[in-house]
């Protein structure tokens, strides 16, 4: 049975891709560290399983993760602990600094060690569309320069320079992802779609930057996570890859779709209506990712519309009010990002 590392997986894509990679059959090993944005109640369906591990470790912690890579010797890693909050990035990047690129520099010296006894381990580190800034105009390609408008993409723009900086010096068998925004069941509501449904559950005003117009490109959480997979299993090392479902909504488009949805489903209280605040410095218009590579070389495609999957979203936050309950209510509230204003 193969063994897979899974950095970061009591957050919102790492414990979606453990589900996924213990239903193939894998032996996942997750490594958290346990923040504000970590939450159990997205592992309580395989905690128990013989086939996961959940030890307690910070990346910036080398002694103790190399002991876990050299007690389970894994055949990958996938690297998906982050601060990944724009707000919160402009309001504290020292945060940001510390864990996205001195906690990836710690995993790379580490894994540096293991691969010299198990040539055979990847590692995959997950980034962002973030790293190639406003794309006004077309999409971006893995070729395209980096140009990060946010302490937050700054920060991962860096650990990607860091981890292909590993590969060309040390031959380190390394891939890099960078996806567009996530959507999807077990995501943290300082984000913009689960925080609009907590709000619509909570009779709360729905919060939109500027006039509500910038887009980005949305991706459900199942269809990357299919995508990080096929990345590990046929992906060449040294390579980036873009991935993404190549449809673009807007805020306001994201937000009257969610209400759509809402009113089938529940009774809506008066206060939920949206509500234009000022906007954040540097935000900005549009991301959009080119795909193609990962489409043609990999065989992969996103499965899940926008449609479906903003349904099946809102589904699960009404079936686990359980989730929220785990979280400080102060992280799910508060507007991050304003300090500069």
């Amino acid at each position: 049975m193969k063994k897979i590392v899974v950095t970061g997986g009591l957050g919102f894509i790492g414990s979606n891709l453990i589900k996924l990679l213990l239903s193939k059959k894998y032996y996942v090993i997750n490594i958290d560290k346990v923040s504000y944005s970590s939450n159990f109640y997205n592992v309580k369906e395989f905690r128990s399983s013989k086939k996961y591990k959940f030890i307690k470790a910070d990346l910036n912690n080398q002694n103790k993760i190399l002991k876990v890579v050299n007690k389970y010797q894994p055949n990958a890693v996938f690297n998906l602990a982050a601060e990944t909050h724009v707000d919160r990035s402009i309001d504290g990047p020292e945060t940001f600094i510390k864990n996205n690129i001195y906690g990836v520099f710690n995993l790379l010296q580490t894994f540096r060690k293991h691969v010299l006894k198990n040539k055979n381990c990847k590692l995959i580190h997950i980034s962002t569309d973030e790293v190639y800034g406003d794309v006004l105009f077309g999409r971006s390609k893995e070729s395209d320069a980096y140009k990060p408008s946010s302490p937050y993409a700054a920060s991962k723009a860096s650990s990607d320079h860091l981890v292909y900086s590993y590969i060309r010096t040390y031959k380190l068998p390394a891939i890099i992802t960078n996806c567009s925004n996530n959507y999807g069941p077990r995501q943290h509501p300082e984000k913009l779609i689960p925080k609009l449904i907590y709000n619509i559950f909570n009779n709360k005003s729905l919060p939109i930057y500027g006039k509500g117009l910038n887009s980005r490109e949305w991706i459900y959480v199942d269809d990357h996570c299919e995508a990080l997979i096929k990345i590990l299993e046929k992906g060449q090392i040294g390579n980036f890859y873009n991935i993404g479902s190549n449809i673009n909504l807007n805020n306001l488009k994201i937000t009257k779709s969610l209400l759509k949805i809402a009113k089938d489903k529940i009774k809506i209280g008066k206060n939920v209506k949206i509500k234009f605040i000022k906007d954040r410095p540097g935000h900005d218009i549009r991301y959009a990712l080119n795909s193609s590579k990962l489409i043609k070389t990999l065989k992969w495609k996103p499965k899940i519309n926008i449609s479906q999957g903003l349904a099946s979203t809102f589904d699960w936050y009404l079936k686990n009010p359980g989730y929220y309950s785990k979280l400080k209510k102060k992280d799910i509230i508060k507007r991050f990002g304003n300090k500069y204003k």
